[in-house]
């Protein structure tokens, strides 16, 4: 597909929501085929998403939307906007209230997690629950077994430009796995994207 047209037709949903391919195509005065046709490799790249919705008379119309691949497309400054919050409550306030700032987001973290984790008997289902509530914030987590332990590997940093900015947000949310985690197993980072590894990644290795 052009970058052209596929641009055009991203900016059409991004600007206009959810639309069928017959909206498109009268849109961006493309013929049904052609619309269709686009549609389906941008759905095969992860950027669209579609949902059959029942019509009036007839058969369902499928409906088209960006997903968050999609809307990932268009300009988003907030991490630049975090860096310049994270600067300026360092350079007007101190090192100290921006600790602060790290350490109540830690806490809210950890009553969410240790909620997700209540009545969990196993090691193997609370880092289930762990890494889908990672999943959800954005950080494309999930585990693998290797031997006796177990890895919590996450693909992806969310609030990278911002843990560039203040390496306390790492160091923080290792503590928070430690703790939240500590009646199974113990904890330790060894890949980190920061330190230029290709992704975050943590060993747990149950309690003997």
């Amino acid at each position: 597909m052009k970058t052209e047209a596929r641009q055009r037709l991203l900016h059409q949903l991004k600007s206009g929501g959810p639309q069928t391919a017959a909206q498109l195509a009268d849109g961006l005065d493309l013929s049904g085929m052609g619309a269709h046709k686009q549609l389906q490799q941008l759905a095969e790249e992860g950027l669209l998403q579609w949902r059959d919705e029942a019509g009036v008379v007839g058969r369902p119309r499928r409906v088209w939307r960006l997903s968050a691949a999609g809307h990932a497309q268009f300009p988003d400054r907030h991490g630049e906007l975090t860096v310049q919050l994270i600067q300026q409550v360092r350079s007007l306030l101190g090192e100290p209230a921006l600790e602060r700032l790290i350490d109540a987001r830690e806490q809210d973290s950890e009553r969410r997690y240790l909620a997700a984790l209540a009545g969990k008997r196993s090691l193997r289902s609370a880092l289930q629950v762990l890494a889908a509530e990672r999943e959800r914030e954005g950080y494309m987590a999930r585990i693998e077994r290797t031997g006796h332990d177990w890895l919590l590997i996450e693909d992806h940093c969310p609030i990278c430009a911002a843990a560039q900015a203040c390496q306390g947000f790492c160091r923080s949310e290792l503590a928070l796995f430690q703790r939240c985690l500590a009646p199974w197993a113990e904890v330790r980072r060894t890949e980190h994207q920061l330190a230029g590894g290709r992704r975050c990644a943590y060993r747990i290795s149950p309690h003997p």
